[in-house]
């Protein structure tokens, strides 16, 4: 199964991050660690409508790695993967 997102909406895949330790040696759990706020982007969705009715192409594409807020989008299951569904407008910016 696949998501297609609708209209200005993304999905996009948090990117893994490495086993984090201390200086001194102790690993810190993954239920201590915030997630991590960046992605890589899955899918868009075909545009934003404006107000006259147009749609504008969306500025992230797919496979742009992106920076986004915690507190951005909907946490979604689909085969045992976790993506986020989020607005464009969520995404503060595309990393290069």
């Amino acid at each position: 199964m696949k998501l297609k997102p609708i209209y200005d909406k993304i999905v996009v895949k948090r990117m893994e991050e490495k086993e984090q330790k201390t200086p001194s040696g102790i690993i810190i759990p993954d239920t201590a660690k915030e997630k991590p706020q960046v992605g890589e982007v899955i899918a868009v969705g075909n545009g934003k409508v404006l107000n006259n009715g147009e749609i504008r192409p969306l500025a992230v594409n797919v496979g742009d790695k992106v920076l986004f807020n915690k507190y951005a989008g909907t946490e979604v299951e689909l085969d045992g993967e976790k993506y986020l569904v989020m607005a464009e407008d969520e995404v503060l910016a595309i990393i290069e």
